[in-house]
């Protein structure tokens, strides 16, 4: 049987172990969108992940979502990132970038532009600024001309990547942001050929995805994707269609992964599997959910087919995520109060497991 602690060859990379550390936003950037080095000491800690996937990064500048997330794309991002990939792979990791355009999950307080989206329906719920939560505001529909030009952030921002030092790079198709709102029939309300049917829903994801594998290979891209998630208020019809022909249309790009996430039953999950010829990430809990992930989830999603399992929420306290689960050791809880506070605590000062005398 498939153990999660056998290794695995993803595109270019050899991954000594099947646990990726899911990407996930800690607000800890520096004015501007730069890296810090205390954001390369933390991703140093968990380099024993067979691959770690980063915090969601701004493509652009109106496609930052919240305060304190890192860019890529200028030369000072770059140059900000390249002690982190460097941290990363002098411990012996390996690292993409999760490329994140918010869309319409902004504010202009964050970054002093008015959000742009499929269309003018603002999202549900309140949006992180400087100044704390409110409201998500309208944002404006982008034209149809203006289209490309957020493809291609993607892109630019793949290639951005790969000069800092990544191994590739992550296109955030999930948790209700650009990629997720046009896939949507709620946030997408567009009759042009980015709108209405399934067909042109998906246009969006596979123009981006395809600009990035034109930019940096298919080895070094892949598409984390949350299926009927619903995450800030976004719905999807015929959920299983809709992924489905997403899929078939990414199939023939030779990509490194898709990344999914467990946000629909699993009937639905199986039958993306079993769809897909590549190597595919299973993410097995709802982020939502009431605990982590956990071995018991691995073995069963790497049972089901998955060729890797991601760990969010876990890798947060225990930055020896592997060696704990390897050794079945205890996984220590994060605290949710310094998720997105900023300072070193709760973010550097988690220990590896300590042993009894």
């Amino acid at each position: 049987m498939t153990s999660l602690f056998d290794n695995y060859r993803l595109g270019d990379l050899t991954l000594p172990n099947r646990v990726v550390m899911a990407p996930m936003t800690r607000v800890r950037a520096a004015t501007g969108g730069l890296a810090t080095p205390a954001m390369a000491t933390y991703y140093a800690q968990r380099a024993t992940a067979g691959l770690i996937v980063s915090e969601g990064v701004q493509p652009n500048a109106v496609g930052q979502s919240n305060p304190g997330t890192p860019g890529l794309y200028t030369d000072e991002h770059v140059d900000s990132w390249r002690p982190v990939t460097a941290a990363v792979h002098a411990n012996g990791g390996r690292i993409f970038a999760q490329i994140m355009h918010g869309g319409r999950v902004s504010h202009p307080d964050t970054t002093g532009l008015q959000p742009v989206g499929p269309s003018a329906v603002a999202a549900v719920g309140d949006v992180f600024a400087p100044t704390g939560r409110i409201p998500a505001p309208v944002p404006r529909a982008l034209d149809t001309a203006e289209i490309p030009a957020h493809v291609e952030s993607y892109a630019d921002a793949a290639r951005r990547a790969v000069d800092a030092g990544f191994d590739g790079v992550e296109l955030h198709g999930a948790n209700g942001y650009l990629i997720s709102q046009f896939l949507s029939s709620n946030a997408n309300l567009r009759t042009d050929r980015y709108g209405g049917s399934l067909r042109n829903r998906i246009r969006f994801a596979v123009e981006a995805v395809s600009a990035t594998v034109a930019a940096v290979g298919g080895s070094r891209t892949g598409i984390r994707l949350s299926p009927g998630g619903g995450f800030w208020g976004v719905e999807e019809t015929d959920t299983p269609a809709l992924y489905a022909a997403l899929l078939d249309e990414l199939a023939g790009l030779d990509l490194a992964y898709i990344h999914l996430e467990a946000t629909t039953d699993d009937e639905t999950l199986l039958d993306l599997r079993r769809a897909w010829p590549g190597p595919l990430v299973m993410n097995p809990v709802h982020p939502s959910g009431p605990k982590p992930a956990g071995p018991a989830d691995a073995e069963r999603w790497l049972g089901l087919g998955a060729d890797l399992i991601s760990f969010g929420r876990a890798f947060l306290a225990n930055p020896d995520l592997v060696e704990r689960l390897r050794n079945a050791l205890p996984i220590t809880p994060a605290d949710e109060n310094t998720y997105f506070q900023g300072g070193d605590r709760g973010y550097l000062t988690y220990p590896a497991y300590r042993y009894p005398a």
